[in-house]
Formats: structure tokens, C-alpha cells, sequence
């Protein structure tokens, strides 16, 4: 019995070896993380793809359409202008039941400082008043994401509104490959890196605002080292969304979560990160 498991063993190795896969080879593609999310995509900054599951399946993606608002704020604005935050920005969020800032109709605030209203607490009513300041008109601001989806080779990606919300009849979608490559361009941006780095923001009292502090909701700042940001997303459809970004071994990591469960997302992306760096350092020279 003990000679015939040592000959399975043998065979088992012989056939590795035959197909081109070392015993090491195939220890290493045991250790791959358990993904529960619908799909899921990592990539390095140096094109190595280190894990995918229906990373091409076209869905929606909550929140995480707040990296596109951003990304073209940043673009169409200056941090320093000021934008009024209106009765309709307010309601916009309390209607849909969305994530807020907490803003309040008459307040004015800096682009600057609802670029982390936008994305820290995922405040809806931040991304209306951004909406309606830079396209200028929601209409237009989502015309403008669609032509930067298409400039950045988003080919499964359609945008219906800046904040993510369920939309009537067909609503936006993309894909984990797509949204990677949209957090690749976006952390290009300074401003952009460090306000989605930042675990809590402040606003001072002003003479036309009151005191705000943000919180993140992205928990992965305070799991993992050398992680960038960079946001998370919910809807009931979409299911709890994460899109993440760190630095290993010499190489940035970028990686999507879409449909996934509140606490296991932090989890599987820590483990997703230190999977691709033992990844890195295993195949760099």
C-alpha cells in the first residue's frame, strides 16, 4: 500500500513535469486566495495579470463609477473653484437612500474638498453638485465620462450617471478588466492618489460652510501595507464592489472586486495583494 502511494506520487510529478509544470509551480497555483466575488481581476503595473474570474463579464459596479467622476472632474476643473451646493444635490442623495456627505443646500465648497466628500464617504449629494458644476448639467457631465471611457480603451463600459445608483430600463455597466485599467489612469493624478490614501478628511468651519469630516469607507487602508485607496461601492444589483491599489515588491497592484459580501471584500483583497507580490518576487530576476 505504502509502495503504491509513493508510485502515485511519482506519476502525479512525472505528469507536472510532462505538461511543463514544476512540482513549485503547482504548490504556487494551490496558494492562489479563494475569490467569492462574482468577478474579479489583479494586474501589476507591469501588464502581469496574477488573477481573473469573470473579469470580461459586463455588470454594474456601484460606486465604484465615483472613479470616473473624479477622474473627470479633475480634468474639467480647478481644485480651487467654488461650487454651491444646492436643495436638489441634497435631495438627490435622501431620495435615492444614498451614501451622503452631509452636505447642505447654500453651503460652498472648494472642487478640492468635495473630491473627498465624493469619494471618502461616497457621498451622492457631492457627486450631484460636481455633475451639475463640470458638465455643466448631469447630462453632459455623463457625456463627457463616456468619451473619457472610450479615450481610455473602455470598451465594456457605459456610464448613466456619476454616482452609480440603479438607473430605469438599462442601466451603466463594465467590467473588472476595465475598471483596473480606469484605477491605472486615475492614480496617475496626484490629487487623485491622495485623496483616496487618505483614511479621514476634515472640513473647518468656514463663514459658508459648516464643519465636515469624512471618513473613509474603504477599511483595506487599515489591513493592509502600502495600500494607495482607492474606493468601494454598494447596491443591492451590484452587490459590495472594491477597487484597490498597492505597491509590491517594485510594482503597483491594481485589483477589482465586483458582487461581493461587506467584510470578506478587505479580506480577499489583502490576500489578493500579498498573493501578486509573492508572484512578483517569485518571476522577477
Amino acid at each position: 500500500m505504502r509502495t503504491g502511494g509513493i508510485r502515485l506520487l511519482t506519476g502525479i510529478a512525472a505528469l507536472a513535469l510532462t505538461v511543463g509544470f514544476s512540482p513549485a509551480v503547482q504548490a504556487e497555483r494551490v496558494r492562489t486566495p479563494e475569490v467569492g466575488a462574482r468577478a474579479a481581476y489583479v494586474v501589476d503595473s507591469e501588464g502581469t495579470i496574477h488573477f481573473g474570474k469573470r473579469e470580461t463579464r459586463r455588470v454594474p459596479v456601484a460606486s465604484l463609477v465615483k472613479v470616473m467622476t473624479a477622474y473627470v472632474v479633475l480634468r474639467e476643473g480647478r481644485l480651487g473653484d467654488v461650487v454651491t451646493i444646492t436643495k436638489a444635490d441634497v435631495r438627490h442623495a435622501a431620495d435615492n437612500g444614498a451614501a451622503s456627505a452631509a452636505l447642505r443646500a447654500g453651503e460652498k465648497l472648494t472642487t478640492r474638498d468635495l473630491l473627498y466628500g465624493l469619494m471618502l464617504p461616497s457621498g451622492a449629494d457631492a457627486a450631484n453638485a460636481l455633475a451639475r458644476t463640470y458638465g455643466p448639467g448631469k447630462s453632459a457631465f455623463v457625456a463627457k465620462m463616456n468619451a473619457a471611457a472610450r479615450s481610455l480603451g473602455l470598451r465594456d463600459t457605459v456610464y448613466t450617471n456619476a454616482d452609480g445608483l440603479p438607473t430605469p430600463g438599462n442601466g451603466g455597466y463594465s467590467t473588472a478588466v476595465d475598471q483596473a485599467k480606469l484605477v491605472g489612469a486615475a492614480l496617475k493624478d496626484r490629487t487623485f492618489g491622495a485623496v483616496v490614501s487618505k483614511r479621514a478628511h476634515r472640513v473647518a468651519k468656514s463663514a459658508v460652510h459648516r464643519a465636515h469630516t469624512w471618513a473613509n469607507t474603504n477599511r483595506l487602508l487599515g489591513k493592509a501595507d502600502g495600500v494607495l485607496g482607492v474606493k468601494t461601492g454598494f447596491t443591492t444589483r451590484a452587490g459590495f464592489c472594491l477597487a484597490f491599489a498597492a505597491e509590491r515588491n517594485g510594482r503597483r497592484v491594481v485589483g477589482i472586486l465586483l458582487g461581493d459580501q461587506d467584510a470578506r471584500r478587505f479580506t480577499t483583497a489583502a490576500k489578493l495583494l500579498d498573493f501578486a507580490g509573492e508572484q512578483i518576487t517569485t518571476t522577477t530576476p
